[in-house]
């Protein structure tokens, strides 16, 4: 599953993943900021994910890979 974050400011993308890991084990979610990249992360990780951040081609945003 694919959450789009890109765009939205925090809390907003740490919401829409706690949403989708309700649902789903494995998640990629995508961010255009440092921020919300360091928020994501986090979160997932008190979850007890496993978080893997890979940088986007374009600049500043990033691929965050989740999985439970």
């Amino acid at each position: 599953m694919v959450v789009d974050a890109r765009g939205c400011s925090c809390p907003q993308p740490v919401l829409m993943t706690k949403k989708a890991l309700a649902k789903e084990s494995k998640l990629e979610v995508l961010v255009d900021n440092n921020t919300a990249m360091n928020n994501v992360s986090r979160f997932a990780q008190s979850q007890g994910c496993t978080v893997n951040v890979k940088p986007a081609e374009a600049d500043g945003e990033y691929t965050i890979e989740i999985s439970k």
